[in-house]
């Protein structure tokens, strides 16, 4: 079977307790900050979702590598190996196969999706200004009085419900036609407003980068909903900041109620003024009040913890026997120091290999191979002709010698 697919097969099914002790914390860590500022709260959904991401990214990397030590340190003091590289478990490769499979198929169709929704957005912004000029112009003062030096562009278009914000190096507002012809001007400027605090932050940017996460890791509940924490604190955060700049609240809480009447078009690739419970943010807007803790939600995420408890016990008892067992030890008194090749000394050639072998009940080398080469074949072949002479204690399971794989590293220097 091939390595990568094993590996990557391993590290999606794991990430299946790892997303929930993710978000066990997260939900513990929001709990105390449920009465903060909506950027604490932010910043921790931003950094769970980067753990969503680094975590199975890291257990990855560490499975292609396969090297024992990796292993041990990436476990030690945070997580039994055990659960790393559940060895024992029988032969799984068909199912890591489909798993991997569907994994993949569903990641290009949500690919595909961003893609699409990209090009909208490129084929919405190439259309021209025209009599729109007024807007542009209102849009730019507002975007200079909330300290924006770059340009903003404006574009109305008709397929939209809600103003958006799109771009990096040129970000561009859309805002929908019938905003324009049915609104009053001043609940349009409250959400051009609420826009351009988007830009400000470069909002689009990290929006951007938690698709791609949601399209990688779209089987995880726990990453939709630290996402969908993420994009409502965004979009308290955008509020807080245009009710800064108009200096009323309340215009921009008659806006969204505007909104509340209209289709939503939701447009995950942009910064869209309907993002969030709009019912919630107007009354926020309007009558901020302590956040009580939810009861109901603390019971779940008890039991969510004790089920994580739970899988991290059940992982600790399988790695203490497996250490208990031990492994194979090297018996130096059997061993002589590999030859150093007559040419390669020559030469001055140096290098590490990487060893792989299997060491039977009886304590012996066998199936010994190169992982990682030096960079010189004979260095190589000396290495493992070197080790194949050895003899080590075997591991041992239930009491009785068996045999068992080991990786080892020897490097050559010349003093």
């Amino acid at each position: 079977m091939n390595t990568f697919v094993q590996a990557l097969g391993w590290t999606l099914l794991h990430f299946l307790w790892q997303g929930l002790l993710i978000a066990g914390a997260t939900a513990l860590v929001l709990a105390v900050l449920r009465n903060a500022r909506p950027e604490a709260r932010y910043a921790v959904g931003c950094g769970a979702l980067l753990a969503c991401l680094a975590w199975p990214a890291a257990g990855l990397y560490l499975r292609l590598a396969g090297s024992d030590s990796a292993m041990d340190m990436y476990a030690g003091g945070l997580l039994p190996a055990a659960l790393l590289a559940p060895n024992s478990l029988p032969d799984m490769s068909t199912l890591l196969r489909a798993v991997v499979g569907v994994w993949a198929l569903c990641a290009a169709l949500l690919a595909a999706r961003m893609a699409l929704g990209m090009l909208w957005i490129q084929r919405s912004t190439s259309q021209p200004v025209g009599r729109n000029a007024h807007w542009q112009a209102r849009l730019s003062d507002l975007a200079l009085d909330a300290g924006i030096t770059r340009p903003v562009r404006l574009r109305v278009v008709r397929d939209i419900a809600s103003p958006l914000a799109a771009g990096i190096w040129r970000p561009v507002v859309l805002l929908p036609a019938s905003l324009v012809t049915g609104m009053p001007p001043e609940l349009i400027e409250a959400l051009l407003a609420h826009e351009l605090a988007h830009v400000r932050r470069h909002d689009y940017l990290i929006n951007l980068l938690q698709n791609v996460i949601e399209s990688l890791l779209f089987f995880h509940p726990a990453v939709w909903w630290i996402s969908r924490g993420v994009r409502t604190e965004r979009e308290h955060i955008a509020d807080d900041f245009a009710a800064r700049q108009l200096g009323e609240p309340r215009r921009l809480a008659l806006a969204l109620s505007e909104l509340e009447r209209l289709q939503f078009s939701t447009h995950h690739l942009a910064i869209a003024a309907n993002g969030g419970v709009l019912m919630s943010r107007i009354t926020r807007l309007l009558r901020p009040a302590p956040q009580a803790l939810n009861w109901k939600a603390a019971v779940l995420l008890l039991a969510l913890a004790g089920a994580c408890l739970g899988i991290y016990g059940q992982a600790v008892a399988a790695d203490t026997a497996r250490k208990a067992d031990g492994r194979p030890v090297l018996d130096f008194g059997t061993c002589a120091k590999p030859q150093y090749p007559a040419d390669a000394l020559q030469a001055k050639q140096t290098g590490t290999v990487n060893l792989s072998f299997q060491v039977n009940a009886a304590g012996k080398v066998e199936d010994s191979s190169v992982v990682r080469s030096s960079g010189h074949p004979a260095l190589d072949e000396a290495a493992r002709s070197g080790i194949a002479k050895c003899t080590f204690k075997p591991a041992l399971a239930a009491g009785k010698a068996v045999s068992s794989p080991v990786q080892i590293q020897y490097v050559w220097t010349l003093e």
